[in-house]
């Protein structure tokens, strides 16, 4: 193969076929992601039936639509840009943004009649066929925009479910987003004209109501909203069953005494690019917000060869939709229980601060309910080769005790790597035994497992001082050179 898939574009040319060799986890993702892609200015249509395989849809053409309540004008600008990433991210081509300066949103159409009445001349004058709006939209607020501007209208939190939709892989990944779903929908299903049973109130719903007014009794709306009430908890039960396994898994980690070491930050920071870079893991990376969403664990060492675990979280981004909190608890419980947390900071972006302020809130509100105290945490400051000598001096005035890694070119990962077994928990007990040559498997796992202080090759075995983990101190008790560990 002649070049790397990594670093490879989507060609419009693409005839299907990619070569296999040294393939990564990450890499046959991306084929997949590449076989329906999403392009500008296509049909739908097909001439060649046996192309519906690798076939490219036409982007839905989107207006975004925000309400700038509070914060400087950067800020709303900074926000109106997010929401366009998501929407392209989501598979959307967009065509104008509109931003309405209000104290407080509308509570009949988000943005009042006046902007209403302007927004549908910008959707008919661009063709768009949606509208996007930088916020969660009531039931009523939806119905009233849908009904005015004669397009469909979804808000933040539903877009960003949908990128949810679309990139989760796993089972629990695939429930957790379904329940989130199912969660968003409830409150906001609707239903007109056929879709209602017929029944009355009062006199007129007795036995003389008189005909055509002697329904079911229930609307087919309430028959959808039981149907979601169980759904919704065969949901919470499967992702209880997958959190047990989760939790089995931890707790052979915990009973061999391996440290874990949670990797969380912004949505596209760079956090499954440094899992790669630490680990070797070959996950995918793709430079699109929520790429990754599967918590993925791997096995790393520290320069002086002690084992532990890193696990690559999902990405958090501003207004995190509630109901992905909720349904991704379990998920985002594998933080608060970890030794150390790495917190990443994309720092090309231009208001790193705020990243950091979204992905701590949140923290903090897990935080909060599970009453789990949370890690130690390290900052590091990823991208660093995409800043300038300006942007530089910025960053490490805003977090001096951070790290400074470049995770695409390796800049500051050795460093890095120093900087996690530093703060990493060490073993407490320390040991002086000689074990024979016989039980060379002894001093392997003392090695593995544990930090050599002084080693020594005598005639009756090797004689060690180690600071090593309990477990492993009764291990060697009986090797002990004076009867019982120190």
């Amino acid at each position: 193969m002649t070049e790397n898939i990594q670093s490879t574009e989507f060609d419009p040319e693409f005839d299907g076929t990619w070569e296999e060799e040294d393939f990564s986890t990450g890499d046959y993702e991306r084929v997949e992601r590449a076989a329906l892609r999403r392009v500008a200015g296509l049909s739908t249509e097909l001439e060649d039936i046996t192309e519906v395989e690798y076939r490219q849809l036409r982007l839905e053409r989107v207006v975004l639509v925000g309400v700038w309540t509070e914060g400087t004008a950067a800020d709303s600008d900074a926000s109106m840009a997010e929401l366009a990433r998501l929407a392209e991210t989501a598979g959307s081509e967009v065509l104008e943004g509109v931003v309405q300066r209000r104290d407080k949103p509308d509570a009949a159409t988000y943005i009042g009649s006046g902007k209403v009445a302007e927004l549908r001349d910008v959707v008919q004058s661009t063709g768009a066929d949606t509208v996007i709006c930088d916020g969660e939209l009531s039931p009523g607020q939806l119905r009233q925009l849908e009904e005015k501007l004669k397009v469909k209208v979804i808000d933040r939190t539903a877009l960003i479910l949908d990128i949810f939709a679309q990139h989760a892989r796993s089972k629990e990944g695939k429930a957790q987003v379904e329940l989130a779903q199912l969660q968003y929908l409830m409150p906001r299903l609707r239903g007109w004209g056929e879709t209602l049973s017929r029944q009355a109130g009062g006199r007129a719903g007795g036995g003389n109501g008189g005909v055509g007014l002697r329904g079911p009794g229930e609307t087919k709306i309430e028959t959808d909203r039981r149907r979601i009430r169980a759904r919704i908890s065969k949901l919470r039960r499967e992702i209880a069953a997958i959190g047990v396994i989760r939790e089995t898994k931890r707790g052979r980690r915990t009973a061999n005494e391996i440290p874990s070491i949670a990797i969380a930050g912004y949505t596209n920071a760079g956090k499954s690019s440094l899992l790669n870079a630490l680990t070797g893991a070959g996950v995918l990376v793709e430079d699109a917000l929520f790429a990754t969403l599967d918590p993925t664990t791997r096995r790393a060492l520290t320069p002086d060869g002690l084992a532990y675990t890193l696990t690559d979280t999902v990405g958090f981004v501003r207004h995190l939709p509630h109901q992905l909190v909720e349904a991704f608890r379990s998920t985002l419980e594998e933080v608060g229980q970890s030794d150390l947390l790495v917190h990443v900071v994309d720092g090309a972006d231009g208001m790193p601060e705020k990243q950091v302020k979204a992905v701590r809130e949140v923290l903090a509100e897990i935080n909060d309910e599970s009453g789990t105290p949370m890690p130690r945490e390290l900052l590091v400051v990823n991208k660093i080769d995409a800043v300038g000598d300006l942007g530089m001096a910025r960053l490490r005035h805003l977090f001096p005790d951070a790290s400074f890694v470049s995770a695409n070119s390796g800049l500051g990962i050795e460093e890095l790597r120093v900087r996690i077994a530093e703060l990493m928990p060490r073993p407490e007990v320390v040991v002086e035994a000689l074990v024979p040559y016989a039980r060379g498997e002894v001093v392997a796992r003392v090695h593995r497992d544990g930090e050599v202080l002084s080693e020594k090759h005598t005639e009756s075995g090797t004689l060690l001082n180690a600071r090593v983990r309990p477990d492993l101190a009764g291990v060697l008790e009986e090797f002990a050179t004076n009867g019982t560990p120190a």
